[in-house]
């Protein structure tokens, strides 16, 4: 059996290094590094296939969504609602802004934002809501576009963890994550469904004026050089990484059919135990892509979470925690508004999930020795 990785980054390159290879040698001898034709032809490529008007690469996914926010024109001591149970990029930037983060609670079992506590949370103060696509499954974008709309909101999409996936709306029809609100970010970080080879990241937007914005505001607020209309920044998604991008664009929807495959057999290994709850959206949404698991994230009942990690590394198994401490209880982002009450799902999911290997090149030996490891350990524990 190949040594078990949490991401197995190097066998993916092996599949496509006749591509990439050439792409990059080409941008080293063109010296074309910074927004050469290779960031072109992938923003077009990613605009085709996910169905909008604008995709504007940038520098990495943090940036991405504190430009989105930038150009939506949110003000110091707007309110932003956001999941309280998610990486801290997402309130990160919030804050950067001086803006007034909002964290509530998810859905126990989707683990995506819980939409009647953005319902609660909901202030005169209230400007936008950042739905997270978590570990690849959608959330609950009919419902919260609803209420944004109902309430003169924006709402920014954070799809770091979800491109590929989609939507299915409750009229029948289906959209991309990252298309469906009025602007979204994305990451390009390597161990992404789409991952490059270094830092990038991206904003998608149908409108027209708003992408207008944010083109400004990557590159220093300049449209035309040396003229500085709006504050700006310098996050620019390198043609290196460009070529990269645009070499697996055309796998990922293989890709993402290669995480839901390792998914179902993990499901099926852990199938009916009374202490796993294995992740939702798998059987009901296999055919539409739903959900494109960036982890593959189980829900424990009675177990020693932190021995059963101990365990699988001690197997040379990886695993990982993802989040091990709620938003609100991290030291930069406590706030005596904050009441435990209101996150009891999330004070539950740090203390019982784990994430086991997921990526595209798992196989059935792999797959096997890892659920058995943790079985083993659960039935003697």
């Amino acid at each position: 059996m190949k040594k078990i990785q949490m991401v197995d980054l190097q066998s993916q390159y092996a599949k496509i290094k006749d591509v990439v290879d050439p792409s990059i040698q080409e941008i080293l001898e063109s010296a074309a590094f910074i927004n050469g034709p290779k960031v072109h032809q992938f923003q077009k490529n990613l605009e085709d296939y996910l169905g909008v008007k604008h995709v504007i690469p940038c520098a990495n996914g943090t940036d991405a969504l504190q430009i989105a926010m930038m150009g939506l024109g949110l003000q110091p001591g707007d309110e932003v609602i956001t999941a309280d149970f998610t990486f801290a990029a997402t309130v990160e930037v919030i804050a950067l802004l001086q803006l007034t983060p909002v964290l509530v609670d998810v859905d126990p079992v989707t683990f995506n934002i819980d939409v009647e506590a953005i319902k609660k949370a909901i202030t005169p103060k209230t400007k936008a809501i950042v739905p997270v696509h978590l570990f690849g499954l959608p959330a609950e974008m009919d419902e919260i576009m609803a209420l944004a709309k109902e309430h003169n909101l924006y709402v920014i999409e954070d799809n770091a963890q979800g491109i590929g996936s989609s939507y299915a709306h409750k009229d029948g029809t289906k959209s991309k994550t990252g298309t469906i609100g009025h602007v979204a970010s994305t990451s390009f970080f390597p161990s992404k469904n789409l991952g490059c080879y270094g830092d990038g990241g991206a904003i998608f937007t149908n409108d027209d004026d708003l992408a207008h914005t944010i083109r400004g505001i990557v590159n220093h607020g300049m449209y035309k050089r040396y003229h500085h209309d709006v504050v700006g920044v310098n996050s620019r998604l390198d043609s290196i990484q460009a070529a990269v991008l645009d070499a697996k664009l055309p796998h990922l929807d293989s890709y993402n059919k290669a995480r839901r495959a390792a998914a179902k057999k993990y499901n099926e290994a852990f199938a009916n135990h009374p202490k796993i709850a294995t992740p939702t959206g798998l059987e009901a949404h296999d055919a539409d892509d739903s959900h494109v698991f960036h982890q593959y994230t189980l829900n424990l009942k009675d177990v020693d979470r932190d021995a059963l990690v101990a365990h699988l590394q001690a197997n040379n198994i990886p695993c990982g925690v993802y989040y091990p401490i709620p938003l609100h209880n991290q030291k930069a982002y406590q706030d005596e508004r904050y009441n435990e009450a209101d996150f009891k799902v999330t004070n539950q999911l740090v203390q019982s999930v784990i994430s086991l290997p997921m990526h595209t090149e798992l196989d059935e030996e792999q797959i096997e020795f890892i659920t058995t490891t943790v079985l083993n350990f659960i039935n003697q524990n």
